[in-house]
């Protein structure tokens, strides 16, 4: 009797110290998500509605997504800063307010289709996700597809397809698209993303050499093409058939 009172005193005290759910590593994994959602929060904040970015779905989305899961994990410290990090062969994830400017850029309402060429890590697409019915992602990198695939099944989305493939011809299958998203630069605009573009279509594109300009292009209801230059840029380039065009 005595020996069983004292196992129920030390599993009170066990309790006591570990919380209710009776594990330290659950306990932690808790805190460190709160963490998160806090640096997403001030992200949030600090870069993207100061400098401008007012579009509630595109804020939404970027206070939902966990950028750090899109990273390295010795770079979880860093998911929410103000710059881009590496995610391997070569390539890097952009700057959250990059994200965020060029997706506002699309002017999303919640039923487009949109085609996304340079998938990386997945994060812009599963920004682009959380706004619009479907996402097509295309990755010349096929060992970054199969990543990014398997990264955003695992988050649930159901209305990402990754394809490894060359971006520059698109997906003329699925064509048209009603906005377009590119993240790496060929140094002219592809024509063969303005075609799959639907009319009244948006699309977002970095474009140059050492130099780089993001280009908005609106494709008008009668087919005219509109062309804006609205942000200095850094991408890293676009490599496959348009670097023999």
């Amino acid at each position: 009797m005595r020996k069983s009172i004292s196992l129920l005193i030390l599993a009170f005290i066990f309790l006591a110290l570990t919380g209710t759910s009776g594990c330290p590593a659950e306990k932690s994994k808790t805190r460190l998500n709160d963490d998160f959602s806090k640096a997403r929060e001030q992200m949030v904040k600090t870069q993207i509605e100061a400098r401008g970015v007012k579009d509630p779905l595109v804020l939404k989305a970027m206070r939902k997504v966990p950028r750090h899961l899109f990273v390295p994990e010795k770079y979880w410290n860093e998911a929410y800063n103000d710059y881009p990090l590496p995610i391997g062969s070569g390539q890097t994830i952009s700057q959250p307010y990059i994200v965020a400017f060029m997706t506002e850029q699309l002017a999303l309402k919640g039923n487009e289709k949109v085609l996304e060429i340079g998938t990386g890590s997945g994060y812009q697409a599963a920004v682009l996700a959380e706004i619009a019915r479907e996402v097509y992602t295309i990755e010349i990198i096929c060992n970054l597809a199969d990543s990014a695939r398997e990264r955003l099944n695992k988050m649930g989305y159901k209305n990402i397809s990754v394809i490894c493939a060359d971006g520059y011809r698109g997906l003329p299958d699925h064509a048209p698209f009603d906005a377009i998203i590119v993240t790496a630069a060929p140094t002219r605009i592809p024509e063969t993303l303005i075609e799959q573009l639907k009319p009244a279509g948006r699309m977002i594109i970095p474009v140059g050499d050492y130099y780089q300009e993001l280009v908005l292009v609106k494709k008008l209801p009668d087919g005219t093409i509109e062309k804006k230059s609205v942000l200095p840029v850094r991408f890293v380039p676009m490599t496959g058939e348009v670097e023999n065009k």
